[in-house]
């Protein structure tokens, strides 16, 4: 749309991330976050993510909204997909 002034994604992003509660809500979706964050750098929907990687589109948005946990194998294929890679650590509990 020429002359539209929607905001870039890392415009809007660095709007947010200085928002405390936006960054607490963005660490319980990990890695959900950063799989939509990225797929919107990308320019990416979710349908065409979701193509590139052999799943479906509602597959995609479950793992975005943080109500699946995603298996590693399914990562790796987005990761993929989106030109990234998964970093996996265990932290100790300190609780």
């Amino acid at each position: 749309m020429e002359g539209s002034k929607s905001p870039k994604f890392r415009d809007w992003e660095t709007e947010k991330i200085k928002d405390p509660d936006f960054l607490a809500a963005a660490e319980e979706l990990e890695p959900g976050y950063q799989v939509a964050r990225l797929r919107m750098l990308r320019g990416l929907t979710q349908a065409q993510l979701a193509e590139m990687v052999g799943t479906r589109q509602p597959s995609i948005a479950r793992l975005e909204n943080g109500s699946s946990t995603p298996s590693l194998s399914f990562l790796t294929k987005i990761a993929e997909a989106l030109g990234a890679k998964v970093e996996f650590k265990l932290i100790p509990d300190t609780k």
